[in-house]
């Protein structure tokens, strides 16, 4: 029997498990400490240790992979995406073990990977790319020379870079030099690469790729466009196919295009060909993604194939499918661990309760009970919809998400669900930018939690509590003149609330009345559906669309309420540069340390006017959200 080794995690992982599972195969899966109970691991047919959490000791330690993989007779190794999917030594070493990688050879990465040589590829194969340098000369002096040539504004692209890290678009050439140093400090951290180039920035443009798939006998395959152009800080939220911005003529055109780059690159199996598409209609070669890209599904589902299928028999020496016949539209939103109202910062947690949709395609790598962690992306699950056209695709995804429930962490659900209600999103009107112009409207202010959301917390805190409580108190207190009463005490930031629900089960408070539903975490309250489910001292509710998170306990220090006398880490990650020292003074607004984490950069600025007296973190350390990074002393006037 032939055994595939996923070399990835969470929902890639159980993704490509199911279709091998499918086509007879049997799998291995490898993992870290930190996603040891996670369910890919639980789906494989075998699963490997092979390290701690930080990915540099797990996920990107080659060696231990490979061991595993002969450890488990395994003869394909399948990267997914992201980690070691894109690094040719790694398809090197696979290839030197006697085992297939499922994917380009590793020349063809090494060439692919290089945004520079790809952009000759490109030319080479007749297709247009933008005007920009990408030269040898990496002085300040050559990028300058080369921004005035092209025209300001301009962007800066990591040479080895890929998922938009690192690149820095410029305005005018006062911020240049600063932007190429930040560019260079990521592209080295993430690629060990600081190599950069630049090219002429378009504005309001799409973001347009194509799935081509590539077989030894040089059959190259290409299908519907995917409409990548809703994103945010270049990382894709929403993705659709074939999607609304260019006509059939135009579709065929770029498709061909994508055909002649992977034919002058010698490709082989699955990979994207990306572009960008200005107001005109004209189109630029942007790069390419030599592996399978998160938003493949919405191809799948269109085009009646499955990619994972191919990418395995392309590996196993078969032929790559010539045809494929088009089936309506569809739509995917990729669902994160993250708080929209605190600028997308990552959120960690154990999932107290999760509900994915019915009737939509919905490929996840958390269930209820699992943990989400610092230490990889915050995807929690892809959610993709298909339709007769675009709009049913929009309407089914509409929907879906609005089913959707998730309690235990920040998510971006009730961005999501505004961002596919939005006009401009229903009529084919976004642009890679549009996100950051309308983020205020997107991510409207914080509203406080009504009496809903009260009564439904409070309901499921009785109804937890008395499920332990022995046969003689199980009914709860009782009051004269109310019958059975009980009390809760919540909060919300510095607001509190004595709720006090009367009833045994079904419960009312404030004119409403709240049931138990009949799954677990489920209630109704007035009849319309609703959820609630505690972790640690936090219980959170999810109330037409929107999710509340009321405190059970006295609250702790903040990280408000600290940052006027401490300096503290805004979200968990590692310290990249930290210029704060002991006894300096600065000025609110300094630079004291900077945080990166999951393909983000924060700034960690002086609160106030005043003196560093100890600095507690330094370059290097992993730092947890709220904790401290350095005693700060306010001036006095």
């Amino acid at each position: 029997m032939t055994t595939l080794l996923v070399a990835n995690r969470g929902e890639i992982a159980r993704r490509i498990i199911r279709t091998a599972k499918r086509m007879g195969i049997r799998t291995v899966a490898v993992y870290s400490d930190a996603d040891a109970a996670l369910p890919f691991v639980r789906e494989a047919d075998a699963g490997v240790r092979i390290g701690p959490a930080p990915a540099r000791d797990s996920y990107l330690a080659t060696d231990r992979i490979i061991a595993a993989a002969l450890q488990t007779g395994a003869q394909l190794v399948h990267p997914g995406y992201g980690f070691l999917a894109e690094r040719p030594e790694f398809a090197t070493a696979v290839e030197a073990a006697g085992l297939r990688f499922v994917g380009p050879p590793a020349n063809v990465l090494a060439a692919l990977g290089d945004k520079a040589e790809a952009k000759a590829i490109a030319e080479r194969a007749g297709v247009p790319v933008l005007p920009g340098y990408r030269g040898d000369d990496q002085s300040d002096d050559a990028f300058i020379a080369a921004a005035r040539a092209a025209g300001f504004p301009v962007m800066i692209k990591p040479v080895a870079g890929g998922g938009g890290i690192g690149m820095q678009a410029v305005r005018d050439e006062g911020q240049l030099r600063d932007s190429l140093a930040r560019a260079r400090r990521l592209a080295a951290g993430s690629f060990g690469d600081e190599r950069l180039l630049l090219e002429r920035l378009v504005e309001r443009p799409r973001h347009l790729e194509v799935q081509v798939m590539a077989d030894d006998r040089g059959n190259v395959t290409t299908y519907l466009l995917r409409d990548c152009s809703a994103q945010r800080r270049h990382q894709k939220i929403v993705e659709e196919s074939p999607g609304p911005s260019l006509d059939a003529a135009r579709q065929e055109k770029v498709a061909a295009a994508a055909g002649a780059i992977a034919r002058e690159a010698g490709y082989r199996n699955a990979g994207t060909v990306e572009f960008i598409v200005d107001e005109t209609g004209d189109f630029y070669f942007l790069e390419v993604n030599a592996r399978l890209q998160v938003e493949h599904p919405v191809t799948e589902v269109v085009c009646g194939v499955d990619l994972v299928e191919q990418q395995l028999r392309v590996a196993l020496g078969e032929q790559a499918p010539r045809e494929w016949t088009r089936s309506g539209d569809a739509v995917e939103a990729r669902i994160y661990a993250e708080d929209p109202g605190s600028g997308f910062l990552p959120s960690t947690g154990p999932l107290a309760h999760v509900r994915w949709p019915d009737g939509v395609r919905v490929d996840a790598g958390y269930e209820e009970g699992d943990t989400v962690t610092r230490h990889y992306d915050p995807l929690l699950a892809k959610v993709i919809a298909h339709g007769a056209d675009r709009t049913a695709a929009l309407d089914a995804l509409a929907l879906a998400l609005a089913e959707t429930e998730v309690l235990g962490v920040r998510t971006n659900l009730a961005f999501l669900r505004t961002l596919i209600a939005h006009p401009a999103m229903r009529e084919g009107r976004v642009h890679t930018d549009f996100v950051e112009h309308e983020l205020s409207r997107l991510v409207p202010p914080t509203q406080a939690a009504p009496d809903e959301a009260y009564a439904i917390a409070a309901a499921s805190v009785v109804a937890a509590a008395r499920k332990t409580r022995d046969p003689w108190s199980a009914s709860g207190p009782w009051r004269l003149g109310q019958g059975s009463a009980t009390t809760v005490v919540l909060r919300e930031g510095s607001r509190e609330r004595a709720v006090v629900l009367t009833g045994s089960g079904p419960y009312e408070y404030a004119g409403h009345r709240i049931a138990a539903a009949d799954e677990r975490h489920r209630w109704t309250i007035d009849g319309e559906p609703a959820a609630a489910a505690s972790t640690s001292t936090v219980v959170w509710t999810a109330w037409r669309g929107a999710t509340w998170e009321l405190e059970t306990a006295p609250r702790e220090r903040s990280v408000e309420q600290t940052a006027g006398a401490e300096v503290v880490a805004p979200m968990p990650g590692v310290i990249i540069t930290a210029p704060a020292q002991a006894d300096r003074h600065v000025r609110r607004g300094d630079l004291l340390f900077l945080v990166e984490a999951m393909k983000m950069e924060l700034r960690v600025e002086a609160p106030a006017d005043g003196t560093v007296k100890r600095v507690l973190a330094r370059v290097g350390q992993q730092v947890e959200r709220g904790q401290r990074l350095a005693e700060f002393e306010v001036e006095t006037t």
